[in-house]
């Protein structure tokens, strides 16, 4: 059976697309998402996602991590309300859910779109250079004096399949401090089990982490810069820890699409 499919890209993270809204990919195995997902025997992503229909809202978002496991995806939500657009006429304020909840995204110049992230209510931290939380799919933030010499996917590696987190799995986050309101991000991704050049729901959780560090109260922003782009994140922190008005802001960017044998 030969489908077809569309290819975006949000900050290096890339993603392969699927207009399922009259269910016409239902029937994909996860040996066949895996397999899709493969960069040597398949088209290669970070993840895949169906777009399917929704009752009351524009779509529902069906992300898969290359290992078929389930989650929610920021950088892959941004592509998918783009696809959305491509797709239709509606180019202002998308609403979809995911398997977190709903959201709302806003697409604004130069391909940008501002993706609504659920309220954040827990960060959990033993002290100032180790945070663990949930934005989607859960996190732990790391702060390092520097990243760019450190071994990202043996040390992720190490954490994500040790004895405390080995069951559920979680993203492994390394970060370090431009200044009180800037920071540099390398992640390690559970589902793809690799360094990514971006993570949408990791690149939240740092920024709310360095919010809660450097004690940004009330309505602010963090800039993070990612190995495949730049990003930022909007909060509002009401109190220490807690977060509504959650906004990741990054790019969206279709690359090419094509056609696929299963």
């Amino acid at each position: 059976m030969r489908i077809p499919f569309f290819k975006y890209q949000g900050a290096g993270n890339d993603f392969i697309l699927l207009d399922n809204r009259l269910g016409e990919f239902d029937f994909l195995s996860n040996e066949q998402i895996i397999r899709l997902c493969d960069r040597h025997f398949g088209i290669g992503s970070d993840g895949l996602i169906k777009l399917s229909a929704h009752e009351s809202l524009h779509f529902y978002m069906d992300f898969y991590n290359p290992d078929a496991t389930k989650s929610f995806c920021g950088n892959g939500a941004r592509c998918a309300v783009a696809f959305f657009c491509r797709l239709t006429d509606i180019k202002s304020l998308v609403t979809f859910e995911a398997i977190d909840g709903s959201h709302e995204a806003i697409i604004e110049d130069n391909n940008q779109i501002r993706l609504k992230m659920n309220d954040v209510d827990s960060i959990k931290s033993n002290d100032s250079y180790s945070f663990e939380l949930n934005t989607g799919s859960p996190h732990l933030v790391l702060v390092e004096k520097s990243i760019d010499s450190l071994e990202v996917v043996s040390k992720g590696a190490a954490i994500r399949f040790s004895e405390k987190y080995v069951e559920n799995g979680i993203n492994i986050n390394f970060i370090e401090e431009i200044d009180s309101k800037s920071i540099a991000i390398r992640t390690y991704e559970r589902g793809v089990e690799n360094e990514t050049l971006a993570c949408g729901t990791g690149i939240t959780a740092a920024a709310l982490s360095i919010a809660v560090k450097n004690n940004l109260m009330g309505v602010d922003s963090v800039f993070v810069s990612a190995r495949g782009g730049d990003l930022s994140v909007e909060f509002d922190q009401f109190e220490l820890g807690k977060f509504r008005q959650i906004y990741l802001i990054g790019p969206a960017q279709f690359v090419f699409h094509g056609t696929c044998d299963l």
